[in-house]
């Protein structure tokens, strides 16, 4: 990265520390799947944080923790709608589905019932589950997003039972270990920065509580690094490390439910959260627990990430983790991979071209790996992406035919029932209904 960059990017991180009056913060640029700045402004101990200083991530851990679910369904130990009693009977949150506690629409209640958790000595699972009943169920499950804490409780305590052991431990074992995630760790281990609430009418801090939150872990628990978190926001962007299929990963990036109404611009995934701005789409997760602010964001489409840890009750702007991605993008923009000529098929090549729906001009284009794209010309329409399966058929992968059957046919395509046809309305085309031909 140029001097240019880098000094640009401290200056925001520069600007950050001293006006929202935080001790210390850290942050990162990952690009192409490594970390390609950093920076550290405040003290931790009498000196500046480095890579290697831990901070608490707060809820960031539940991205963790969903992808130990993901894990568990792509062995075939649980179905994503598979009510809660399959894997953890006895509680009244039985009916609930894994896929609506990993998206935040089962409609459970956002905190536990128990004493202020964040910041008080946590409970056993057990005990916790005893105290979830009827009243914890506040909406339909199904009907919108509500943030919950106690799903991800729930669905820790779930891969705990699974797996045969904590799953604290799992993580440990499927996903930090592999990734070379070494300094993620329950609780603090030096050197790491002390959480603080800072006052907000005087420049005086006050040490905020650290406990472990034991049932409640899953939902907030993990202390990690730049350096970690760099792994991570990499993994989120499409490197997993053989941790995690990547189609699998990509449907943990499809958004199930939207926090802020039509034009959204935060939603969730499947135990990741969402972002649309400045016209990107991210993928990640923020976090916060008593005394510390985290944030940690990959653009798939760009290939980069960007994260920051912060040791402040609150009091940021909101704002820095997309500034530092708008000054990467003023200052070193992508360049875009180099066209190259790719062999085709001849069989595919002879599907390419116009089509029609009706009236409507469709085209059909190749796609890297034998892929097509059938796409309205000039306009908005239905578009779909398709891919061959074995027996001939092309499946759907996005947009209205996500999941549908393209057929191909001697003289049309059949998209699940839908004619598309080589000239609009041919009077001899397999058009049902019939048509008599076109006329003034």
């Amino acid at each position: 990265m140029g001097h240019a960059t880098a000094r640009a990017l401290l200056r925001r991180l520069a600007v950050e520390q001293a006006e929202c009056r935080v001790p210390s913060l850290t942050a990162a640029i990952v690009r192409d799947g490594r970390m390609a700045w950093f920076g550290g402004r405040g003290r931790v101990d009498g000196a500046p944080p480095t890579a290697a200083t831990q901070y608490r991530i707060g809820s960031i851990t539940k991205s963790m923790v969903a992808v130990l679910v993901m894990r568990l369904r792509d062995e075939g130990a649980l179905a994503l709608t598979d009510p809660l009693s399959e894997h953890l009977p006895g509680t009244p949150l039985g009916h609930l589905t894994i896929a609506q506690l990993l998206s935040h629409t089962a409609g459970l209640t956002a905190e536990p019932p128990t004493a202020w958790w964040e910041r008080t000595p946590g409970i056993p699972a057990a005990d916790l589950l005893e105290r979830l009943g009827p009243a914890e169920l506040k909406h339909r499950p199904g009907r919108r997003f509500h943030y919950s804490n106690v799903g991800f409780a729930v669905l820790g305590e779930m891969v705990a039972r699974l797996r045969g052991t904590t799953w604290l431990k799992t993580l440990q074992a499927e996903v930090l270990d592999p990734l070379g995630m070494n300094a993620t760790t329950a609780r603090p281990r030096a050197p790491h920065a002390t959480g603080y609430a800072v006052h907000p009418w005087a420049d005086v801090v006050l040490r905020e509580p650290e406990h472990d939150a034991d049932a409640m872990g899953p939902a907030g628990q993990l202390w990690s690094t730049a350096a970690d978190l760099a792994r991570w926001a990499a993994f989120v962007g499409g490197d997993t490390g053989g941790v995690l299929c990547p189609g699998t990963l990509a449907e943990m990036r499809e958004p199930a439910g939207v926090d802020d109404g039509d034009t959204w611009t935060a939603g969730f995934g499947l135990g990741l959260q969402l972002a649309r701005t400045g016209g990107r789409r991210l993928a990640g997760h923020t976090g916060s627990m008593p005394g510390f602010l985290a944030t940690v964001w990959a653009d798939v489409s760009e290939g980069v990430g960007v994260l920051f840890l912060a040791n402040t009750t609150s009091g940021m702007t909101g704002t820095l983790t997309t500034d530092l991605l708008n000054i990467l993008e003023e200052h070193e923009p992508r360049l875009p991979d180099e066209w190259q000529p790719a062999e085709a098929d001849p069989r595919l090549l002879a599907l390419t071209g116009l089509w029609h729906w009706g009236p409507k001009p469709y085209a059909v284009r190749l796609l890297p790996g034998r892929g097509l794209s059938l796409e309205p010309v000039g306009g908005g329409g239905r578009a779909s992406r398709f891919v061959p399966q074995d027996d001939g058929t092309w499946l759907g992968l996005d947009g209205y035919y996500a999941g549908e059957t393209l057929r191909v046919a001697e003289d049309h395509l059949d998209v699940n029932t839908f004619v598309f046809t080589r000239d609009p309305y041919a009077p001899d085309g397999p058009v049902p209904g019939g048509v008599s031909g076109w006329h003034a």
